[in-house]
């Protein structure tokens, strides 16, 4: 009896970030925001599954669950910030260098 098999790949990128190819997520059940393991086996080969929803921090979860329900419910509490807002934000930020396309150093991965 032969085991069915299905290869798959993806790139990496500048960053170490790839994208689950199609079949590895349908094989997996994973949607957006699922987490995944690696298990690095003793030959070399890498297992990758799905880690099942526990949460981290359920006090964290139920506040972005009230924030989301808000948000869906009660649109009209969604205001645009203020400029003064804005300005103290970038005042707070201002010689803070970011380049979101810049090359992740080892150290920060």
């Amino acid at each position: 009896m032969s085991k069915l098999s299905i290869e798959s790949q993806s790139t990496m990128t500048d960053r170490y970030q790839t994208t689950v190819p199609t079949p590895v997520r349908k094989a997996l059940n994973l949607t957006k925001r699922d987490k995944i393991k690696y298990t690095i086996l003793g030959d070399g080969n890498v297992m990758i599954s799905k880690v099942e929803n526990h949460s981290d921090d359920p006090v964290l979860d139920k506040f972005l669950s009230f924030l989301e329900n808000d948000m869906v419910n009660r649109p009209e509490h969604l205001v645009p910030l203020s400029e003064n807002l804005q300005k103290q934000a970038l005042t707070l930020t201002d010689g803070i260098p970011v380049d979101l396309d810049s090359v992740l150093h080892e150290e920060d991965d």
